[in-house]
């Protein structure tokens, strides 16, 4: 029996989609809710500099730019499969298109965190 490549891949589906699920939202009542408010009554929350410098660090970088890439290996993973539930013969190609370009966005994210 050949080996799969399989539960690697499950794995940072399974942790992506955890951080999805917790983070996301958080995320919409943060932008979405309480920045609004905030903003309304004179006090900015989350402004630039202040997440340049957040960000500027690198262990928080870093965090953010695993996080991200966690949460592209759950997107890559179900669209992976969302293509091949729908019929499209999911090839090496496609294979490659998907993780491919979740590695690469991962990886300019990490460039990116690490210019700050």
């Amino acid at each position: 029996m050949r080996r799969s490549h399989e539960p690697p891949l499950w794995l940072l589906f399974g942790a992506g989609g955890l951080l999805a699920a917790l983070l996301g939202p958080a995320l919409i009542l943060l932008t979405g809710i309480v920045m609004p408010v905030a903003a309304e009554h004179g006090v900015e929350l989350l402004g630039y500099q202040s997440m340049r410098e957040l960000l500027a660090r690198p262990v928080v970088g870093l965090a953010v730019a695993l996080g991200l890439g966690v949460v592209l290996c759950h997107a890559a993973h179900r669209i992976y499969h969302t293509l091949r539930d729908l019929g499209v013969r999911a090839g090496r190609g496609t294979w490659w298109a998907c993780y491919g370009s979740a590695g690469a966005a991962a990886l300019v994210a990490v460039g990116a965190v690490l210019t700050l």
